[in-house]
C-alpha cells in the first residue's frame, strides 16, 4: 500500500501506525541507536530513499528506521538518477520495482510523486512534496499523544505560512478530529482545496487563546531568493512565536516546529529551549512513524 497523504490514508489505518509507533519506540528504550529491534520485519527488503531535495531529518530518520528493522537501503539523489531527465518517471518507477522493495521520495512537484506511485509495482511513500509532508504530521500527532494523550477535540493553532506542512495538518485535523486554527497574513493563505478543514484568525493573540497546540514553521525556503526572504519577514514578523504569544495558549500547551528552525525569527530561542517545546521529541518520532508507516505500506 502507498503512503501518499493523510487524507488518502483511511483513518483507522492512521490509528494503527500512530499506535504502532508508540509500541515500537517503547520496545527500544535502554538500546544503542545501531541496534536492531527484536521483530525484524524488515529482513531481506531494500528500499530505496530518492532525495530531489536536500534533507537531514528524512534522511537520517528513514536510513536509520530500515537498518533498525533488519532492512536495507539505497541512498539516491535526482541528479545521480536524472529523474524525470532522459526518462520518465513512470519508466524508473518500473525499474526500480524490480531492484527494491519500497521507495521513499523526497521530491518537488506532487505531480512526481503521483506518477511514482501509479507506476511502481511496490509501495511508494511521501517524504515530502512542495504540496505536503505527512510523515511529519504522523510524528507530530505521536509526539502530542506521548505528551497529552488522544489529540482528538483538542485546539492546535498553527502560526505562520500556510505551506506544505500546514496542508498535512489540516487532512490530519479531519482524520484524527482535532480543531485546526490558521493564523497568518492573506497573501500566505493555506491552498485553496484546504478549505473546510481549518479555520483562520488573523490576530494571532486571539488565535492562541486556550490553543493546546501551537505550531511554527521557517518562514523561508532554502531556494527562496533574497528578495522574497525580505518580504516574507515583513509578512511574518507579526506571527512570530514568543513567549508572550505562548502565555494565552493552556498552561499545559506544546509548542512544536518541524526544524530546521530560523532561531529567533518564527519563534524565539526562549520558547524553543523552554517548557513547553517538544521539537526534539518531535524530530526523534519522525523515527518511530515512519518505522510504523513502511511497516503499515508492507504489510509486516
Amino acid at each position: 500500500m502507498h503512503f501518499l497523504d493523510i487524507d488518502m490514508t483511511p483513518q483507522k489505518d492512521l490509528r494503527k501506525i500512530v499506535d504502532e509507533a508508540h509500541a515500537m519506540k517503547k520496545a527500544r528504550l535502554g538500546r544503542s541507536k545501531g541496534a536492531l529491534d527484536d521483530e525484524q520485519p524488515l529482513a531481506g527488503q531494500m528500499v530505496a530513499l530518492i532525495f530531489e531535495k536536500p534533507s537531514t531529518r528524512t534522511r537520517v530518520s528513514f536510513d536509520v528506521g530500515v537498518r533498525q528493522m533488519g532492512g536495507q537501503t539505497m541512498l539516491l539523489t535526482g541528479s545521480e538518477m536524472q529523474l524525470g531527465h532522459g526518462e520518465t518517471i513512470a519508466d524508473t518507477a518500473r525499474v526500480l520495482s524490480r531492484y527494491v522493495d519500497l521507495i521513499m521520495i523526497r521530491t518537488f512537484e506532487e505531480a512526481t510523486l503521483l506518477e511514482m506511485a501509479e507506476h511502481a509495482s511496490v509501495p511508494v511513500i511521501n517524504g515530502l512534496t512542495n504540496r505536503t509532508h505527512p510523515c511529519q504530521i504522523m510524528a507530530d500527532i505521536m509526539t502530542f499523544e506521548e505528551h497529552r494523550g488522544p489529540i482528538k477535540g483538542k485546539k492546535v493553532v498553527w502560526c505562520g505560512d500556510g505551506n506544505n506542512v500546514f496542508a498535512s495538518f489540516a487532512h490530519a485535523a479531519k482524520q484524527f478530529d482535532f480543531e485546526l486554527i490558521f493564523t497568518g497574513p492573506e497573501p500566505l493563505d493555506p491552498q485553496a482545496d484546504l478549505k473546510g478543514l481549518y479555520s483562520i484568525e488573523r490576530n494571532p493573540s486571539t488565535a492562541v487563546m486556550n490553543a493546546d497546540l501551537v505550531v511554527a514553521d521557517t518562514w523561508v525556503s532554502m531556494h527562496d531568493p533574497q528578495s522574497a526572504r525580505e518580504r516574507r519577514h515583513n509578512q511574518l514578523r507579526g506571527y512570530q512565536v514568543n513567549a508572550e504569544l505562548l502565555s494565552k495558549a493552556k498552561d499545559e500547551s506544546l509548542f512544536m516546529h518541524c526544524l530546521p528552525a530560523h532561531r529567533d525569527d518564527e519563534a524565539t530561542s526562549e520558547v524553543m529551549d523552554g517548557p513547553h517545546s517538544v521539537i526534539f521529541d518531535e524530530a526523534e518520532n519522525r523515527l518511530h512513524a515512519q518505522k510504523a508507516v513502511m511497516r503499515w505500506c508492507l504489510g509486516v
